[in-house]
């Protein structure tokens, strides 16, 4: 009997150690190497004839003649899902979601595959709850159930079986962790199970032109559990952010090979299930009618749509020798040096100041046009100074103390003009050429000329 042969692949980078080690060589982590079982050379010897004599039907095609109507793109029945994925559901994709317990994956597939039963064959696929819990969660959503097909099955093999015999448009795995394969040895939710059954349910999508929905779990950092090679070998893949008691998620894609990445949806939950926000701006900036000190709305782009969310600044005197400096939903490495150049070019001294720095709304802002923002936030916590309530800024702050653009600086002034702002501080290279109706536009090229016009 041939032995095993076995590897030892990180689970952060999926790179592969022929021996077991505490840090990965590679990424440079610790403690994330796990065994997996290789293929014996005669069987992948064996499974490479099959596969080259099978492939004789393959033709060589020029790029233009490649036919891209038999693949439409066809809708969740949610606009802001169908944005994330690229505009619809392409057939034979991959697409894994992941999100903390309690953040509304299932509830959200649940929702889409009973719309997509009424017009197509459906096939969902629970490994974790048993049929009832997901039935007794339909009837409380009130979706209809008539027509959607339920499966409650772990093992892929058999769950490939079954799918080829009913042929479902759509499918979903309800979660990728608890699936596992026959000849694989080691327990589900392993790196080699994880590893395995995503590569054999993403295999049989694109042979049978199947719309897969992945569920994935998150560890406790927040990124995503499994190796490294899950996200590579899926097609697109979203994150389901947000507080288990709170009223908002967000959906935001972090991998698309459909379209665009870094698109957000936002998605309130009710009793009735999901309901998409069509305007997200307008529930981030349920603002107070008396405006407070430290306040401030920018206009953040998110995939190919800006977003308006409001940023908070608290600078108070710090009791204590080493003053903390702590940002929820911002880079704090980033706040540390845009204090630096508060107190270089704009001769602010809070070297003796806590500074806290809020995104109202749980938005985490991620591109460099918030700047700006906290700049002036902080300044006007600092200074107890109210800022009008019809301002909106946004610009990159650069180190020797220059405005520099940001991309869509029009689109960003248009839509906050749309919401009834009336003067706003950008980067002078972002100035319109022609006129926004309503809106005041102040063109500034260094900090000291925003801090002026204040």
């Amino acid at each position: 009997m041939a032995k095993k042969k076995t590897a030892f692949v990180c689970s952060d980078c999926g790179s592969e150690h022929t021996r077991w080690q505490g840090q990965c060589r590679d990424c440079g982590a610790w403690n994330t190497l796990a065994e997996v079982v290789l293929q014996s050379a005669a069987s992948a010897a064996a499974q490479a004839r099959s596969g080259f004599a099978g492939s004789s039907s393959a033709k060589v095609e020029t790029l233009k003649d490649i036919d891209l109507t038999a693949l439409p793109r066809f809708s969740s029945g949610f606009k802001e899902l169908d944005r994330v994925l690229g505009g619809g559901i392409v057939p034979g994709s991959a697409v894994l979601i992941g999100g903390s317990p309690g953040a509304g994956k299932s509830t959200l597939l649940l929702q889409v595959m009973c719309f997509l039963a009424q017009n197509g064959s459906a096939l969902y696929v629970t490994g974790e709850e048993s049929l009832q819990q997901v039935a007794m969660r339909a009837k409380r959503l009130q979706l209809p159930d008539d027509k959607l097909k339920m499966l409650a099955e772990t093992n892929v093999e058999t769950i490939c079986h079954l799918a080829m015999q009913h042929k479902p448009n759509v499918m979903v795995i309800d979660s990728i962790q608890v699936m596992h394969m026959a000849d694989i040895p080691s327990a589900p939710g392993g790196v080699s199970q994880v590893r395995e059954s995503a590569a054999a349910l993403t295999r049989f999508a694109k042979q049978h032109h199947i719309a897969m929905f992945i569920v994935g779990h998150v560890t406790k950092d927040g990124s995503l559990a499994g190796p490294k090679v899950l996200e590579h070998c899926i097609d697109c893949s979203m994150m389901l952010e947000g507080e288990s008691d709170g009223r908002f998620r967000t959906l935001r894609g972090t991998k698309n090979r459909f379209g665009a990445i870094n698109e957000l949806g936002v998605f309130g939950m009710t009793e009735k299930g999901m309901k998409e926000v069509s305007n997200p701006s307008a529930i981030f900036l349920n603002r107070q009618q008396e405006q407070s000190a430290g306040s401030i709305v920018m206009s953040v782009w998110e995939g190919t749509r800006p977003l308006l969310v409001e940023i908070q600044a608290l600078v108070d005197y710090s009791q204590i020798s080493n003053p903390r400096r702590v940002a929820v939903g911002l880079d704090q490495n980033r706040l540390a040096m845009l204090l630096a150049i508060m107190h270089r070019h704009g001769n602010i001294q809070m070297h003796d100041q806590d500074v806290f720095v809020n995104v109202v709304g749980g938005v985490k802002v991620t591109e460099t046009s918030a700047d700006l923002a906290v700049l002036l936030a902080m300044l006007s916590s600092f200074r107890s100074k109210v800022l009008p309530q019809g301002l909106i800024a946004f610009g990159e702050v650069g180190l020797s103390g220059e405005i520099r653009p940001v991309p869509n600086g029009t689109d960003r002034l248009t839509e906050a003009a749309k919401h009834g702002f009336t003067k706003a501080i950008v980067p002078k290279a972002n100035k319109p050429k022609q006129a926004i109706e309503g809106i005041e536009i102040i063109a500034c090229s260094r900090l000291s000329e925003a801090l002026e016009a204040l």
